[in-house]
C-alpha cells in the first residue's frame, strides 16, 4: 500500500529531526505555509484521517517537500479533525 511507503519514509526522516514521542508522528499541515503538528499514531486508522493521507499521496506522491509527511489541507480543518479525533 502506498500510504505505508509514505509513512515509512516520513518516520525515517523524523528520526533525524526533533524528537517525536514514541507512538506519535510529526506531520506538516497547510496550503502555503506549513505548520508542524505531532499526532498520535492511532489517528492514522481513522477513516477521516485516511482521506487526508490519500490527498497527500495524490498531491505529493512520495516526495514531501518538508522532509516529513505533508498534509495538503488548511490548518483550521486539520485542527478541527484532530480535535474531534482526540475526543473519541
Amino acid at each position: 500500500m502506498a500510504i505505508r511507503q509514505i509513512l515509512r519514509r516520513s518516520l525515517s526522516s523524523e528520526r533525524r529531526s526533533v524528537e517525536v514521542p514514541k507512538g506519535h508522528l510529526a506531520v506538516y499541515v497547510g496550503q502555503n505555509e506549513k505548520k508542524r503538528f505531532v499526532i498520535p499514531l492511532s489517528y492514522l486508522n481513522h477513516p477521516s484521517f485516511q482521506e487526508l493521507l490519500s490527498q497527500a499521496e495524490e498531491e505529493f506522491g512520495f516526495h514531501h517537500p518538508m522532509g516529513g509527511l505533508t498534509i495538503p489541507c488548511s490548518e483550521d480543518l486539520f485542527v478541527d479533525l484532530t480535535s474531534r479525533l482526540s475526543r473519541t
